[in-house]
């Protein structure tokens, strides 16, 4: 009786022992290649899966979005500037056989040959270029990482610049050139606008000729202006000025007048020596 419990208990601990080494578990965001013998048979779907032990060997692959940093590299561009540039890239595994059979470890390949065609990309531009033109440097990026990855089972679905680090000097030198742009729009601006002005001023001062009051009025208006701030000293405008003189000088040749009329009138009207009569001898 103890012996049959034996051999019982054996044979359960076995048949536990066989379904563990048969029985594999994919998950959703995975696939199994299966090697029967050291020979790929297939890939197994998500769920769960039977295998014959010691015979069978499964590898999963992740099929999930892999995010890997591309750590800063040294470049020199086409004029010449050395410029460290670092990049992020996006890829997955769309083939899980390709993946595990093509190549021994995708992340550390796609790592290497993503610095390497970085630095031959940013290489072929122009610092300016590097700059200023970030999404087509991503874009030749990824279309020579899918040439290369899609023998090995792998998509590259995003390449992004994260990081462009410039020597001093050359810093220096940018913000001296972007200063000087800025200066040069504003002196074109200012000159815009003194363009305008001058043109709206001869336009006032023809209107002006053809209406000389306005002058006055616009002359009255400024002093109305300039009493406003209460100020001690107050500034005339020529043309009053001129009118002013010119107005003084009215009075002064009327009142000449007025005191030349005076005694020829007293004269006609008769004075003390001509109502005198001669006198006798």
């Amino acid at each position: 009786m103890n012996t049959l419990t034996t051999v019982l208990i054996i044979a359960a601990a076995l048949v536990l022992l066989v379904l563990a080494l048969s029985v594999r578990i994919v998950k959703q965001y995975e696939r199994g290649v299966v090697f029967r013998l050291g020979r790929v048979i297939g890939s197994r779907d998500p769920g769960l899966r039977l295998l014959i032990p010691v015979v069978d060997v499964m590898h999963r692959v992740s099929l999930r979005i892999v995010t890997m940093p591309i750590q800063s590299q040294g470049i020199i561009t086409r004029d010449n500037v050395s410029v460290d540039v670092s990049a992020v890239a996006y890829f997955r595994v769309v083939d899980a056989v390709k993946s595990v059979v093509a190549i021994e470890n995708v992340n550390a390949a796609i790592n290497q040959i993503a610095q390497t065609t970085l630095r031959k990309v940013v290489g072929r531009h122009t610092l300016d270029e590097t700059l200023s033109e970030t999404d087509k440097i991503n874009q030749d990026i990824r279309t020579i990482l899918d040439v290369t990855t899609v023998e090995w089972g792998v998509e590259v679905t995003l390449v992004e610049l994260k990081d462009i680090q410039l020597p001093d000097a050359m810093k220096r030198a940018m913000a001296k050139q972007a200063e000087a742009e800025r200066e040069k729009r504003a002196k074109i601006i200012n000159a815009e606008g003194e363009s305008l002005a001058a043109a709206a001023l001869g336009e006032a001062s023809d209107t002006m000729m053809a209406h000389p009051l306005a002058l006055q009025l616009r002359n009255l208006q400024s002093l109305v202006e300039i009493g406003v701030d209460k100020n001690t000293t107050v500034v005339f405008p020529a043309p009053l000025m001129s009118t002013i003189g010119e107005l003084g000088t009215f009075l002064a040749r009327e009142a000449a007048a007025s005191r030349r009329t005076g005694p020829e009138t007293a004269t006609a009207n008769g004075s003390p020596a001509a109502s005198r009569s001669p006198r006798q001898p």
